[in-house]
């Protein structure tokens, strides 16, 4: 073991006379370690925040979306055979998305409307698997031609209407072509529908304003004869979404246009992107309050070591060395810091992940329960600027040290 080393370990223990400075040293460390805590925890509650968000995001919408200029696409067999053949595309399915009315014997709301393919949407997005009761398969099952086609609706959105599986409720579309209503007039579109499921996507936003009908119903339903409002598809890689969308921008060519989830979602993972720096930032500051700690224990140990100093000056000690004990000093609380910082947050952030027992209000932050999800990239990053700080805050006391004139500190002894 290096002298400065073993001297700056003997420093930390203080004698019985010097027992505020131990006090203080423990205070410096403790703080370090609840800015290092608080990091962990919040950033990881972020992060968690974030990825069940987009979570939900894509298990709701499309990785891509196809659309043409002008409106509906006609030949979109041929598309969705051309749009799997190109890399990196897993599946792909045509949907109808409208917005529409629906009505039950209680309630009147404005949903979205979006027509799906029953046996090729499950391969996209993920309704099969939020669906809690009924099933999708039922969007395509009739007793009879003449029967009420079936609709699922959103868990929130069919508490609002009052209305459990199997009732009946009337959807208006303001789009699609006029029927004859009343007395021989002209209205919206409107048709009776049979709730044959209710899913929970876990996101109050679409539970309580989406519905989904089978893609030959909506057809049928908003007069568009055989064409899609555009085509949805999966990719293998999300991050990868923007060159999967040029090639087969290149493969379509005009007059049809793509659309990634990143593009659709911009403004909102900007905006998360933004907090999680700025609450890094101010989370920082609490360490450099906690590094305050680390100059005043250093000051406090240069002025009680005087004697010492000047004595390893006349022994041949050089001023590097004596910079280098009390910086090893301040390294060590701040190290000894992080390191319980880092394991207390960790330690939290697992009892969150695993017991969930902090509630959210769905209808404000969109989901149940506070997420968590730890980063080793965000711990590296913490313990990365908490020792940087550390150091930093060793340096002004360190060089302070290393100017003691020992003719002038053994003077009076």
């Amino acid at each position: 073991m290096r002298y400065e080393l073993f001297i700056s370990l003997r420093y930390l223990k203080a004698k019985r006379k010097q027992i505020f400075i131990s006090v203080i040293t423990f205070l410096s460390m403790a703080g370090v370690g609840l800015g290092v805590m608080a990091l962990v925890v919040v950033l990881s509650v972020m992060g968690g925040f974030e990825d069940d968000l987009k979570n939900k995001i894509l298990g709701t919408n499309a990785h891509l979306v196809i659309q043409q200029h002008g409106g509906s696409i006609r030949d979109y067999p041929e598309v969705i055979q051309k749009v799997k053949g190109v890399s990196g595309v897993v599946a792909a399915t045509p949907f109808i998305f409208t917005q529409a009315m629906i009505t039950s014997e209680n309630n009147v709301y404005g949903i979205v409307l979006r027509g799906i393919d029953p046996d090729t949407a499950g391969g996209v997005i993920n309704v099969e698997t939020t669906v809690k009761k009924g099933s999708l398969a039922s969007l395509k099952e009739r007793e009879a031609p003449s029967s009420q086609p079936g609709i699922l609706l959103g868990k929130e959105l069919a508490q609002n209407l009052g209305i459990i599986l199997n009732d009946t409720v009337v959807v208006v579309s303001p789009s699609g072509a006029l029927a004859a209503v009343g007395m021989g007039g002209l209205g919206p579109p409107m048709k009776k529908f049979r709730v044959t499921g209710i899913f929970d996507t876990g996101m109050y936003e679409y539970d309580t304003s989406l519905a989904y009908i089978s893609l030959k119903d909506a057809q049928k339903f908003l007069g568009m004869d055989d064409t899609v409002s555009g085509v949805e598809v999966k990719v293998q890689d999300i991050y990868n979404v923007k060159e999967v969308a040029r090639r087969i921008q290149k493969e379509l060519g005009f007059p049809f246009w793509t659309r990634d989830w990143m593009q659709m979602n911009r403004s909102l993972f900007a905006a998360l992107k933004l907090e999680r720096t700025v609450m890094f930032i101010i989370l920082v500051l609490i360490v450099l309050v906690a590094a305050f700690g680390i100059v005043s224990t250093l000051i406090m140990v240069v002025m009680e070591k005087n004697k010492d100093i000047a004595i390893l000056k006349s022994m041949g000690a050089t001023a590097q060395s004596i910079m280098r004990i009390f910086i090893l000093e301040g390294l060590i609380i701040g190290v000894v810091g992080t390191v319980l910082g880092l394991i207390g947050g960790y330690a939290i952030c697992r009892i969150l992940a695993e017991y969930q027992f902090i509630s959210l209000p769905r209808d404000v932050y969109y989901i149940s329960h506070l997420p968590v999800k730890m980063s080793g990239v965000d711990f590296f990053l913490i313990a990365l600027a908490a020792m940087g700080i550390s150091f930093l805050a060793t340096l002004y006391p360190s060089w302070q040290a290393s100017r003691l004139d020992p003719a002038e500190a053994l003077r009076y002894e």
